[in-house]
């Protein structure tokens, strides 16, 4: 191509865009003075004169605008309906070659005469493309076959074509910077070559039909005998030359041949959409450009499509085929915390925290299609949503109109989610275009669950892949492995165990998978969901502030709080609410029940706790405070400190410990990649029935534990739950902090040495409130506020925290404050601490007698009797608890929720191997602990 033809090329593209956006500019001015009916018909007129000169220019200058072309006539869902009519032109053939080009090319490729290789040659070409054009042809050995020809000089064009709408697309975002498809031309820029190579075409076309050929187990049948196309096979092929088996079909174009031979179009694009989900959520590998051009119809019933030109196909990891496949359950089942965590395992990073906006945005891709003759709505309805998700970032960011058009929310874009997202469109368009409404979410489904489950239901994972690859810390650490996998998958989903002794990890083991749908490997630094466990945490701040002089265990809470002090609760003291004697054991149990959500907002919580009325007198019986705990001894914590709860948590044990980024009471945006999903051991669950309340339970609690117990899985993967402030209920750790924190509650305080060296990553590296990348930061003259993202997704001006308490990203200075912390010994300096966890010595008249609990932890004894173990367990198995006497502390996560027998299991293991006395909550037969409120039942229930 000669730089004169390289110019004009260039010359007409851009002076015919400008002659368009020029076109659109005034008729936008032009309508705003006239009536709707005159409005309507004049933006009908400019679409049908643009497109028309879009046709034009793609047809004089064919190459990669012809493609693209085809491309936009597909999409009758999203353009205007002159545009689909004008440019459906393109999908016939152009103007052949002429025959001496064609002879040309193919005797030099295969280096031998034409009459050696084909008996008959058909001249008139069956269609002439972007690239090449294809002849029907019989080889000398009688096969029916047709060859493919790419045009002579076209790699040339091409290339240039790709530099030209490269600028062209770089323009449009900067006149029309909400219309950014850098994206999406560089991804192109990328692949596009790849259609040049025949040999590669032909190495696609042979792998796509062997793996649409194999059946795919999926646990519940086999997933590809659903898929029934046709595939040409391929005869010969060399970098210009392809030649494919000969295949009888329909254009889809061609409605009157469709007609008569009675195709049903809508089995036709299902049949066709579920090769695609196959090719993509099964095989990895897909064709990217399925635009109506590129498929025929059998004329034989049942009328299999027959799928071609597999010149653009795109190959994607496995790692990005979970992505994918988790983006589009997350999206089928509404689960945020699913979605975000996609979008970080597949590269795709957000400038700001809406995950309400971004599920919209995500669900887009697999909404039911539309029939053509619907387009104008659904090109109303996506205009609209796309009106109020600009209008909700431009109040989240707090941005004029002008600044809120040039804000990308999105930081980076990977490739290979584009290529996946076009194909969706392509075949979106391929609906439209047929006049068929396609239901994807229930097409696709089943594969992208088989792409999830495949890890589990494909025969037995290596161990060295079901156990997190660490080395271990101890013989005992060796011997608890292998006994994880003789329990193996039927009884484990993910796992973690640590232990400390003398001061030093012993164990850091994990095991299995984040979720049932998320296969990834559990790591070192994953962060469960641990219900109850999260009370002993919060007991321990409780316990700082009284060792800070903040507050006493003697005092009264309404002297604390004083809007507490109401409804006969003015004799409640601290240690009532620690030792769950408080009397409010049920309170706010009936508005849970009739709003759950109201758990997600603290202060509403605070505001309604402090108008209960106790049901027994204080100090009269212990009665299990399965929720109310939380707010109970937060609303104590945050008035006594002055602080927003998270700071004294971070304060208090997060920083001291050095376990940043690995425990929290409500999540902040960021983490959602690290969060392990529950679910629920479904035989275990049906041994709930029979068991009766204990006097230390709420008998409301265990009459609806089965409920319960099914149903909060669902509640507690969401990702409201998971950032709400809820003490009693909804902290995540992993096993390496919680064993940590025992660790120094064990000796009183003393911060142990550093974690082990070999635990990768690192704890303690992670930044405990991440921060969005780039994000614009607006600073008020006159004022030193900043804007933070909070833990509930708002913007807002801030000096040191978050509404809800967190830190902003920390810098040097806090990072030097976090040193200082860490580098103290102890974190209580009190030397009768462990006599207040325990409820023992001077604070035995706190406790209730022979009662469960201390002050705020579960107290264990071992054989004997006697008293030496505290800790918290949580409903569904995770567990952490310290042996004071032996300098021991262990933490156990579960995310498949069941009756405690996989943890008591784990503990008595350990224990017994290190002769150390086991707890007995975990020594009980049975299949009833470690969950608290089986554990509280009466011993002749725990059998």
């Amino acid at each position: 191509m000669g730089w004169g033809n390289t110019i004009t090329r260039r010359l007409k593209v851009f002076s015919m865009a400008l002659l368009i956006y020029f076109d659109y500019k005034a008729v936008q001015k032009r309508v705003q003075w006239v009536s709707t009916t005159k409005k309507s018909a004049t933006w009908t007129k400019t679409h049908e004169r643009n497109a028309r000169r879009v046709l034009n220019l793609m047809i004089e200058l064919e190459g990669l605008w012809v493609k693209m072309g085809q491309y936009l006539s597909t999409r009758a869902d999203v353009l205007p309906e002159p545009y689909i009519n004008v440019l459906k032109q393109l999908q016939d053939s152009l103007p052949p070659r002429p025959l001496e080009e064609v002879r040309g090319t193919i005797e030099k490729e295969l280096g031998k005469p034409m009459s050696d290789v084909f008996a008959d040659f058909v001249l008139d070409p069956l269609a002439t493309a972007s690239i090449a054009q294809v002849h029907r042809a019989t080889l000398a050995d009688g096969r029916e076959v047709v060859v493919k020809i790419q045009h002579d000089g076209i790699k040339e064009i091409i290339l240039e074509d790709l530099k030209n709408a490269k600028s062209l697309i770089e323009w449009i975002a900067w006149a029309e910077p909400q219309y950014n498809f850098n994206p999406m031309i560089d991804e192109w820029c990328k692949e596009a070559p790849k259609e040049l190579d025949f040999n590669h075409e032909a190495e696609n076309t042979r792998t796509v039909s062997r793996n649409l050929s194999h059946k795919t187990d999926c646990g519940s049948g086999s997933i590809s005998s659903a898929v029934h196309v046709l595939i040409p096979e391929v005869i010969q092929s060399t970098d210009k030359v392809l030649i494919l088996e000969y295949m009888d079909g329909i254009r889809l174009n061609d409605n009157d041949s469709l007609e008569a031979y009675g195709v049903d179009k809508q089995k036709l694009v299902e049949e066709i959409t579920r090769a695609y989900a196959h090719q993509i959520y099964i095989d990895g590998f897909f064709n990217g450009d399925p635009h109506p051009g590129n498929f025929l119809v059998s004329k034989e019933p049942p009328h299999k499509p027959i799928l071609l030109d597999f010149g653009l196909t795109k190959r994607i990891s496995k790692s990005m085929t979970q992505a994918l496949a988790k983006m589009f359950l997350s999206c089928a089942e509404g689960d945020h915390v699913a979605l975000l965590s996609a979008f970080a395992e597949m590269g795709l990073k957000l400038r700001v925290d809406m995950p309400q906006q971004a599920m919209d945005i995500a669900t887009v891709f697999f909404r039911q299609s539309t029939t053509a003759s619907e387009a104008k709505e659904n090109i109303k309805a996506l205009s609209d949503q796309r009106e109020r998700n600009v209008k909700a970032l431009q109040e989240k960011m707090k941005l004029n109109k002008k600044e809120v058009q040039k804000f990308n929310p999105v930081d980076a874009f990977p490739g290979d989610a584009i290529i996946f997202m076009r194909v969706l469109n392509l075949l979106r368009g391929l609906s439209a275009s047929l006049n068929v409404k396609i239901v994807y979410l229930d097409i696709m489904r089943p594969f992208a669950e088989s792409t999830l489950l495949g890890s589990l239901t494909h025969g037995q994972i290596p161990n060295s892949q079901w156990i997190y690859d660490s080395p271990a810390n101890s013989d005992v650490e060796s011997k608890l492995r292998n006994y994880l996998l003789e329990l193996g998958s039927d009884k484990i989903l993910g796992i973690q165990v640590c232990a400390y002794k003398d001061g030093k990890v012993i164990i850091d083991t994990a095991a299995g998978m984040l979720g049932k749908y998320d296969p990834r490997p559990v790591q070192p630094d994953s962060l469960f969901p641990v219900f109850s466990v999260t009370k002993g945490i919060t007991a321990g701040m409780v316990h700082w502030l009284v060792n800070e002089g903040k507050l006493k265990y003697e005092e009264t809470v309404a002297n604390i709080w004083p809007n507490f002090g109401t409804n006969t609760k003015e004799l409640i003291k601290v240690h009532h609410l620690l030792n769950h004697t408080s009397g409010l054991h049920n309170a706010l149990g009936d508005v849970v029940k009739s709003d759950p959500m109201l758990v997600c907002d603290w202060e509403e919580t605070l505001n309604q706790i402090a108008k209960c009325t106790p049901e027994t007198e204080p100090g009269s019986a212990q009665i299990y405070h399965y929720l109310s705990f939380g707010w109970l001894c937060g609303g104590v914590i945050e008035h006594a400190s002055g602080k927003k709860f998270q700071e004294v948590l971070e304060e208090a044990i997060v920083r001291p410990l050095h376990i940043e980024g690995e425990l929290y009471i409500g999540i902040p945006p960021g983490v959602e990649s690290r969060l392990a999903a529950l679910t629920v051991d479904t035989e275990e669950l049906q041994k709930l029935s029979g068991i009766r309340a204990g006097p230390g339970v709420p008998p409301e609690l265990l009459n609806n534990v089965a409920q319960m117990a099914s149903g909060v899985p669902v509640l507690f993967n969401t990702l409201n739950v998971r950032r709400a402030i809820i003490p009693a209920a909804n902290g995540h750790c992993s096993a390496r902090a919680l064993a940590r924190y025992y660790a120094a509650l064990a000796t009183g305080g003393s911060i142990p040495p550093p974690h082990s060296a070999d635990s990768k990553p690192p704890l303690g590296s992670h930044v405990h409130t991440p921060k969005f990348p780039t994000a614009p930061l607006k600073k008020k003259k006159g004022t030193g506020k900043k804007k933070c993202v909070s833990s509930t997704g708002n913007l807002q001006d801030v000096s040191n925290s978050d509404k809800n308490g967190y830190s902003q990203l920390r810098t040097s200075d806090a990072d030097d404050e976090a040193a200082a912390a860490g580098s103290g010994s102890r974190i209580f300096s009190s030397d009768k601490i462990l006599d207040a966890f325990m409820g023992v010595g001077e604070y035995e008249s706190m406790v209730h007698p022979n009662g469960k609990f201390g002050l705020g932890f579960r107290r264990y004894s071992n054989a004997s009797g006697t008293l030496r173990f505290f800790g918290h367990s949580g409903m569904g198995g995770s567990t952490g608890f310290c042996d004071v006497e032996n300098n021991f502390a262990m933490a156990v996560m579960v995310n498949k929720m069941s009756l405690g027998s996989v943890t008591r299991g784990v503990v008595r293991l350990v224990l017994e191997e290190l002769g150390l006395p086991v707890p007995d909550e975990f020594s009980t037969s049975g299949e009833k602990g470690p969950d608290m409120v089986l554990n509280l039942a009466p011993p002749e229930q725990q059998s």
